[in-house]
This record gives C-alpha cells, structure tokens and sequence, in this order.
C-alpha cells in the first residue's frame, strides 16, 4: 500500500509541474496564434506538428511508451490549435464581391472562423486592410487560364501590404439562369471579365452576348433578380444554390485545371523564416542597357530560382514597367537581405512584396484549416 502511495504522491507532484508548465505553453501559443493573425497564417500546419512531434519523441527512451507519448503530443497539438482558433475569431478578412463569390469562399475556408468583410472592388478591400477596417484581404492573383489580375498585382506594387500567403482553388464555372431556362433560352451571359475568358470556347460555341460585372457572384445576384430566362451568370455551383438559381450546364470552363491563385495580404510581413518558403519581388531597372541581365545575374547569383518574371506598365510613365517576380527562398533571411543590397545598385523602386508557403490547395469543403 505505501507503494501505491508514493507512486500516486510521486504522479500529483508531476501533474503540478505539468499544469505550470501547459499554462506556460499556452501562453506561448497564445503569442503564436497573435502572430498569425496578423499575418494572415493559417493555425493548421502539418509540416511543424509532424517536425515537433518527431523532434520531441527523441527524447523518450522507454520505446514501450513512445507509441501513448506520440498520442498524447497529438492530442497536445489539438487543444493547441482549439486555443489558437478561439484566440482568431475576432479576426476580420475583407474580400472583393458579395457572398458567393470565389473569393469569398476561398476566405471562409482559410479563416472560417473570422468576420467578413465583402468590398466591391480589389482596391476597397486592400484600402480596408490598409485604414485597420480589417486585419486581412484574400484577393486573387493569378489564374490558371486567364493569367495575372493585373490590378491586384499593381496594387501590390503601389501599396504598403505584404503577401503572407498564397493558395490555390480549384474553379468549377457554370452556366446559372432563373427556374425554368433551358440552354436553348440563353442570349446573354453575365460575368467577371476573367470568368468570361476562363468559358471563352463555350461562350463562342452558343454564340452569347457577354456583359462584364464586377465578379461572379453579383452577376449571379443580378441574374436572380432580373429573373430573365434569356440572361445567365457564369458563376460557382455554390453560388446558383445562394441566390436560388439553376445549373444550365456545368464545368463550362475551357480546360479541366482552372485554379485561381488567392494571396492573403497584411500588413504586417512574415518573418519566421522557414523551409520551403517562397517571395514576391517587384522592382524597376534604371533605364540603361544590360540593367535587367544584371538584375537577373544577381537573384541568380544569390541562389534563388526564378518561378516567375513578368512584366507591368506603370501607370503614370507612358511606355514603362515594373518587374514582377516570384523566387524559391526567402528573402527576409540575412542571406535575402544580402541578396536586396545587390540588387539595389541596378534597381530602383525595389520592393519585397511577401514569404510564404506556397505551393497549398484550399476548396470550398475543405476543413482541415
């Protein structure tokens, strides 16, 4: 009996040193739940748990107990990211569009939790980032068919914000019209510019007027309360059961792989260097010969791989352009800071625009974030 005694007496002296120290912990994770809200990461993350857990089992040198320390550490993560939750519900992510719109669903299913915040156009959402109305903006950048959305990424460029994430969602268009419209009964197709271009083939193949509208989802509002069988939206599946809409035909898009890249901007850029981390780099090249190759030379240089260069015209200089690029490394590391001081003889207008993780898929049922 005086084992068992000293065996329960021995556990309540480790169950205390245990609740200071998981008080201790949470307070870390606390500091780290602050940190990514502010710059818009994301609490899941199964590359760091898999890291910590491995990392941490090394130090169990019973091997009969290590499978319930795996367990136990798991369900550590877990409580860990419930806090981390709790702690962002008062986050505020502005989108461009009204409910419904891609945008909107790739914000719900990277910050479910938070407050959206719906603008009508990409500078509305990035200025609410910017005057504290929200802590984030998701805004798209790229897709897969249509190529860049030149304004977001000239706003990047004008701007004060930094791209802390970048995800890529899976676009499914169709065709949505009133109850009772057959295909037969289109003649005009509403939709975002760039949706109009993603289902250019099948528009072409009807032979339907188009009407361009500030994105998907307020042409499928519009559609629903014009109630016209003759005029359709080019919209998402989710969005026709939104606004009580029909599906005329669906996956209308040219090619099979329509993906949307959707950047996270803050205001605040990710510093915690890392693995596997990319970033935005935009810049100008004073107007002299060989200035680019020599910008290039030294990125190269440097070690960083170039994913992508592009090209922009800056909007108050008639026939001149900044320098878009997207590079494998991390640019806030000293090496990165390095690598800008070079540059800068050869630059101007240079900018680190955002690290982050890429690549990362996200989809409208997605709940593992």
């Amino acid at each position: 009996m005086d084992e068992l005694v000293a065996a329960r007496q021995e556990i309540d002296e480790i169950d205390r040193q245990m609740a200071a120290l998981f008080e201790k912990r949470m307070n870390a994770v606390g500091r780290v739940a602050e940190y990514k809200c502010s710059r818009g990461l994301l609490i899941y993350d199964t590359a760091r748990e898999n890291a910590v857990i491995s990392k941490n089992s090394a130090y169990i040198e019973n091997e009969d107990i290590l499978p319930f320390y795996v367990e136990f550490m798991q369900g550590t993560m877990s409580v860990s990211r419930h806090y981390q939750r709790q702690r962002t519900e008062g986050l505020t992510v502005a989108f461009s569009g009204v409910e419904g719109a891609f945008a909107s669903i790739a914000a719900s299913s990277l910050f479910p939790s938070a407050k959206k915040l719906p603008c009508s156009d990409f500078k509305s959402a990035y200025d609410a980032v910017v005057a504290g109305k929200s802590d984030l903006a998701v805004l798209p950048i790229e897709n897969s068919t249509a190529g860049e959305v030149g304004q977001v990424v000239d706003l990047l460029f004008q701007g004060n914000l930094y791209v802390t994430g970048i995800y890529d969602l899976s676009i499914t268009q169709s065709l949505v019209a009133p109850k009772g419209a057959y295909l037969s009964d289109i003649k005009t197709v509403v939709s975002h510019p760039q949706a109009l271009s993603q289902c250019g083939a099948f528009i072409h193949t009807h032979g339907f007027e188009t009407v361009p509208e500030v994105n998907t989802a307020v042409a499928a509002k519009k559609v629903a309360k014009e109630n016209d069988i003759h005029t359709a939206a080019i919209a998402s599946e989710e969005t026709a059961k939104l606004y009580g809409l029909e599906i005329v035909a669906s996956g209308i898009n040219d090619t099979g792989t329509n993906t949307t890249r959707f950047a996270v901007l803050a205001r605040s850029p990710v510093t915690d260097g890392g693995d596997g981390k990319h970033s935005i780099l935009m810049f100008t090249v004073r107007n002299e010969a060989g200035y680019l190759a020599k910008a290039i030379d030294i990125i190269g240089k440097y070690g960083y791989n170039m994913r992508c260069l592009r090209s922009r015209p800056l909007k108050n200089l008639l026939w001149q352009y900044y320098f878009y690029v997207e590079l494998e490394g991390d640019l806030s590391t000293p090496h990165g800071k390095e690598m800008l001081g070079a540059l800068s003889e050869f630059c101007e207008n240079l900018k680190a625009a955002g690290t982050f993780k890429y690549p990362a898929s996200i989809s409208a049922s997605d709940d593992t974030i």
